[in-house]
């Protein structure tokens, strides 16, 4: 039910969903439930490295975006009739490693895959966030405290963000059970 008020082909931000309830949604429709959590990576080939270990790419994943989408369609397409994917990717970095227009280049690999399984009437949704920089949030603050400074109209509209806690929870780690995953492909391409 709950993957019925979303659109079967899409990219979008994870926002009010949990990664728990989309697994059990996905379980429900008989759909493959993709899961990766990317807090570990700073850069480009990182991210590539845990989502190709997370979602079970064969050996010869060339590890770039091109590669990627290869393995998210036509490998998988050749393996088979698919019911339908739900992806998360949780906590996208975002610094200087791995800025906007890398993480831009990964969504938009997701987006194509998104397209070329839409093609096909095959359902393919994924939801992501995007990790806090704690570099971008030291430069927010020191921004709103210049506004202040500069004029009363300014400081009335600004908000100073928190400082968070060393002793602040650490981000959610998922304990998911293991799951089979659509682009271990091997025992399904027989030779």
């Amino acid at each position: 039910m709950l993957l019925q008020s979303v659109r079967p082909n899409i990219v979008q931000s994870i926002r009010a969903f949990r990664p728990e309830d989309l697994q059990q949604a996905a379980q429900d429709s008989g759909q493959h439930f993709l899961y990766t959590n990317l807090s570990e990576a700073q850069s480009k080939q990182d991210v590539l490295d845990i989502i190709a270990k997370d979602f079970l790419f064969p050996d010869h994943f060339g590890k770039n975006m091109d590669a990627l989408y290869d393995c998210m369609t036509d490998l998988v397409h050749k393996s088979g009739p698919q019911p339908g994917f739900v992806v998360v990717l949780e906590l996208i970095p975002d610094g200087v490693k791995f800025d906007r227009e890398t993480r831009e280049l990964l969504l938009d690999s997701f987006r194509d895959a998104a397209d070329f399984w839409s093609e096909r009437k095959i359902a393919f949704r994924v939801f992501y966030s995007i990790a806090v920089s704690g570099k971008e949030s030291a430069g927010n603050w020191d921004r709103a405290e210049v506004a202040q400074n500069d004029s009363p109209a300014a400081a009335a509209v600004v908000v100073k963000p928190t400082k968070v806690s060393k002793n602040a929870p650490q981000p959610m780690t998922m304990n998911l059970p293991p799951m089979s995953s659509a682009f271990d492909t091997a025992m399904l391409l027989v030779a």
